[in-house]
């Protein structure tokens, strides 16, 4: 029976109960664990993943009626910090309607960026942490102040951190006018924020004497909520910032709890090789609705290694008419991690159902091919043919091949 999100964030921040046998008194007992320090949660995109972040900080901080824009501008510092789509809500783009010259990002008054900004002085690493991401040529500026008149005509000067503009460097004293940059690329701008202002929670956490920290305001931090930052990123930079999360969830020392979510196998892997205390999910949601979190123990989290890889081989021999006999070898390879993670029994019950023992059959027997009497070098143009058909029936019906379709 499926759960609804209240449920499963519950499911979360709960410690689980578990039946462990006691050998030398030969009976069973139940055993407390606590809530992991890492949870890592696997979710097709459409799943819920963005919700479940909103119904898990409620159940933290519940906030009062009527306050959502109070929620909203805080982001619930005192017990969670979270990064999801609402996180991108602060930050809209004044693009200049009538000259289209000087288009701005700007940043809406919260104390989530006044504090890396204002008071941290962060400007200069989050710079860094988004070119790292995407060009170290593209180059943000923050409006670090600006001149008023006080009460009594004194112009005085105020710190602002209101917006931000992004030119591209030439390498000398010239740099572009004011860009428009892509989405991905403001929502990698976006994640350098947060993950500039993570970075300095986790250091001053690290100090294990409240008295002894810069400030006292991270103190009842218990959870660090991060869904999908990983759009728009190639492989490449993806890895990066994987291994570079990893890294600082290791360097946390305190009790701080992390919980992150995702729709890319390949972020999702990363993560479960560099991590080593943590526990693993697939979400699901069913047609009714509702919702289950299944936990995924052991090498069921390896399968997706090289899947990507192995897609790509597949795909361009596909393309260049170049399918050979071990294609075989490698689309089985392929089924084998997707029925693995999927938590399939066997990799034939992916098949096309009309098909399935008959196409299994040709899979098995051309990747397992021993006798030299069998072995033909060249496939026929049928089989070659059933190549891209169980490749694309594995792209078009399974739901994680269908996202990475519209990723690419």
């Amino acid at each position: 029976m499926g759960k609804t999100l209240p449920e499963i964030a519950q499911q979360l921040s709960t410690p689980k109960t578990v039946q462990k046998t006691v050998p030398e008194k030969t009976k069973v007992v139940e055993e407390t664990k606590p809530v992991p320090k890492v949870q890592l949660i696997y979710a097709f995109n459409g799943t819920g993943k963005t919700q479940l972040s909103r119904e898990f900080k409620q159940l933290i901080v519940p906030k009062a009626d009527g306050d959502e824009e109070a929620d909203r501008t805080e982001l619930s510092r005192k017990k969670i910090l979270y990064y999801n789509a609402l996180t991108e809500d602060l930050f809209y783009w004044d693009n200049d309607l009538e000259g289209d010259a000087d288009h701005k990002l700007k940043i809406q008054p919260n104390s989530f960026t006044d504090w890396i900004l204002k008071d941290q002085g962060q400007d200069r690493n989050i710079i860094t942490n988004f070119q790292r991401y995407a060009s170290e040529k593209l180059t943000p500026r923050f409006n670090e102040e600006y001149k008023i008149k006080d009460k009594d005509d004194k112009e005085i000067t105020v710190k602002a951190f209101s917006e931000v503009t992004f030119s591209l460097e030439r390498g000398d004293d010239e740099h572009s006018g004011n860009l428009k940059i892509s989405k991905g690329e403001e929502s990698n701008f976006i994640w350098s924020v947060f993950y500039t202002l993570l970075d300095q929670v986790v250091t001053i956490l690290n100090v294990a004497d409240p008295g002894e920290r810069e400030t006292n305001q991270f103190d009842q931090l218990e959870y660090v909520f991060i869904d999908d930052p990983v759009s728009s990123l190639d492989e490449n930079h993806l890895i990066e910032l994987a291994v570079n999360l990893a890294s600082l969830i290791k360097f946390s020392r305190s009790s701080l709890k992390f919980i992150v979510t995702t729709h890319s196998p390949l972020f999702y892997n990363v993560l479960f090789n560099e991590l080593n205390a943590k526990t693993c999910y697939m979400l699901e949601r069913f047609e009714d609705g509702s919702f289950t979190l299944s936990e995924k123990p052991g090498d069921s989290n390896k399968s997706f290694s090289y899947h990507l890889h192995l897609k790509q081989a597949i795909e361009h021999a596909i393309a260049e008419n170049k399918v050979e006999r071990y294609h075989f070898t490698l689309l089985r390879n392929l089924y084998e991690k997707t029925a693995s993670f999927l938590g399939y029994p066997k990799w034939s019950e992916l098949l096309p159902g009309d098909k399935q023992l008959y196409l299994s059959r040709i899979i098995n027997f051309t990747s397992h091919s021993t006798l030299s009497n069998e072995t033909v070098a060249e496939p026929t143009q049928a089989e070659k043919a059933t190549v891209k058909l169980l490749l694309d029936h594995l792209k078009n019906n399974y739901g994680f091949w269908h996202q990475e379709e519209q990723n690419g």
